[in-house]
């Protein structure tokens, strides 16, 4: 048993500037049933439009990145995120014990230059030449006298370490020649040393005459002090040889240099009676050059004070009271055609995600601060290429926002980027729609859908595209006939737009014409369902 399923008209929003009004509605015949009349519609006055769509994000109008030129530790935040601020209002500032010890370097540094600027210039550079070659001789002399004095100093103290050595050396050979006797017996020995071989031997022979000597331990304890003491008087020869080359080496040292300051003293005062304008010319580029290094380190002290450039609200602070920021070097990539930022995208990043949100861990990802106008927006979508090549700035567009689904505001195409980003691997170009109507529920980096009317025509009759049949090049519509069954009538169609078409002759205002329906089967397990 066949049964036919009218679906109700479909509740697909239509942009258009009316709406289409279905004269019939859906209906179901059941068995021993008449059968309902097929859904209708008229051929009606209206406006008939194409449009692209993408998604993107709100941006503020006005927004800018704000961070340090260098790095350092934050000692002062004056502003929150919601704040608002003026231009010139302090945000933070950096600890500036660095930068202000550089400053003084450089102020010391160019009252030095200055300084000698003056000398030359006012004529005394002669005489000061003269007194400095005085003072670098006396230099001179003094350290070749001292070098002299402890040249001699080292020498004594090696000759009485070769001393020390020898009279140790004399007394290690007494002791070893002390004749000793041995703890419990009469018997007199000596050193077992071949050189007294012949001594032993002859008092061994005569130790029954009653001729004694020491005990032996305490002969062999004095040979042994004697050894160490030969020990200490070698070791204390070899420092005071060293001892010695290391003087002679620094006083030729001290020597050297003093004479190349009195060389040097000789050299300024030869230029010094030259009276060479040249000099004068090389001081004041010296001076020059400390200005302008003065002038760097009291901007790089400033730079430490961290002052709003434009008015506008805080919508981000990546930084908290004693931490540590390193030097701002990032930037705002730009919508096409404005001063808006293009959301989710970063300096030298693409973007995070077709749709535009932002793929970041903190609010304003890298940036200390970010400063925005809350209060305007525009849209910066991303289209496909095949989509942007229909897009033309002027052209009106309905923005829709995911976070407040009643909303709907109207815009104007701003501009089309010149040139491609690669958006997961699909080439994307970025329009920039200027909102024209604004809300108080709006928020930078909200989600928008921008419907971009690429083509449109208004006021022209027009059927639903539902009612159109194409074929063999021609388009009719199905309109009721006399004995109910459908009447093929074919009309010359003008543009086809997202859900109308436009009928320029064949068919007139107020005609109905016939949709389509669908068709279902009962079967025992789908009573009357749809298959």
């Amino acid at each position: 048993m066949e049964w036919t399923l009218v679906p109700p008209a479909a509740a697909k929003r239509w942009i258009t500037a009316g709406t289409l009004v279905v004269l019939a509605a859906s209906g179901m015949v059941a068995c021993g049933m008449e059968m309902a009349p097929p859904p209708t519609a008229r051929v009606e006055r209206d406006t008939v439009a194409v449009a692209v769509s993408a998604s993107g994000a709100l941006s503020a109008v006005q927004a800018q990145n704000i961070g340090f030129s260098q790095g350092g530790q934050i000692t002062e935040l004056a502003v929150k995120v919601g704040d608002v601020v003026a231009p010139g209002q302090l945000l933070a500032r950096l600890d500036p014990f660095a930068a202000q010890q550089a400053l003084n370097q450089a102020l010391a540094q160019l009252a030095q230059q200055q300084a000698q600027l003056n000398k030359i210039v006012n004529g005394n550079t002669v005489e000061q030449a003269q007194r400095d070659l005085a003072a670098a001789q006396e230099v001179l002399d003094a350290t070749e006298a001292n070098a002299d004095a402890a040249n001699e100093q080292a020498e004594k103290a090696v000759f009485s370490a070769e001393k020390q050595l020898q009279d140790a050396e004399r007394a290690l050979d007494q002791a070893r020649q002390t004749p000793c006797t041995p703890t419990g017996n009469g018997a007199t020995t000596t050193s077992a040393s071949p050189s007294m071989a012949v001594g032993n031997n002859a008092r061994t022979n005569n130790q029954g005459s009653g001729s004694g000597g020491q005990d032996c331990t305490q002969r062999d304890q004095a040979v042994s002090q004697a050894k160490t003491a030969v020990v200490n008087a070698k070791t204390n020869l070899s420092n005071a040889r060293k001892q010695e080359d290391v003087t002679r080496t620094q006083g030729e040292i001290s020597v050297a240099n003093a004479q190349r300051s009195v060389v040097q003293a000789e050299n300024n005062l030869d230029t010094a009676q030259r009276n060479n304008p040249a000099d004068i010319a090389a001081q004041q580029a010296a001076v020059r050059n400390a200005a302008v290094q003065v002038t760097i380190a009291q901007q790089d002290l400033d730079n430490r004070t961290l002052l709003a450039p434009i008015g506008g609200t805080v919508t981000a602070i990546n930084g908290a009271l004693g931490e540590f920021l390193n030097s701002g070097t990032s930037t705002t990539p730009l919508a096409p055609g404005s001063d808006a930022a293009i959301p989710g995208v970063q300096s030298g990043v693409g973007a995070s995600d077709a749709s535009g949100a932002v793929n970041v861990s903190a609010p304003g990802g890298s940036n200390f601060i970010v400063l925005g106008d809350v209060n305007s927006f525009q849209v910066v979508v991303p289209f496909e290429e095949s989509d942007a090549a229909q897009v033309r700035p002027g052209q009106n567009v309905e923005v829709t926002f995911d976070a407040i689904p009643d909303l709907v505001r109207a815009g104007t195409v701003l501009a089309v980027a010149p040139s491609g980003t690669a958006i997961s691997g699909v080439t994307n170009y970025y329009v920039t729609v200027q909102l024209t109507e604004t809300d108080d529920r709006l928020r930078d980096r909200q989600t928008a859908e921008a419907n971009v009317i690429t083509e449109s025509v208004q006021n022209v009759l027009s059927v639903p595209n539902s009612a159109v049949i194409r074929q063999g090049g021609q388009t009719f519509v199905n309109v009721p006939g006399p004995d109910e069954n459908p009447v093929q009538v074919p009309f010359e169609a003008g543009l086809q737009g997202d859900d109308r078409t436009e009928v320029r002759s064949g068919l007139t205002e107020g005609q109905e014409v016939l949709l389509p329906s669908a068709t279902v089967t009962a079967t025992p397990e789908n009573q009357g369902g749809p298959r």
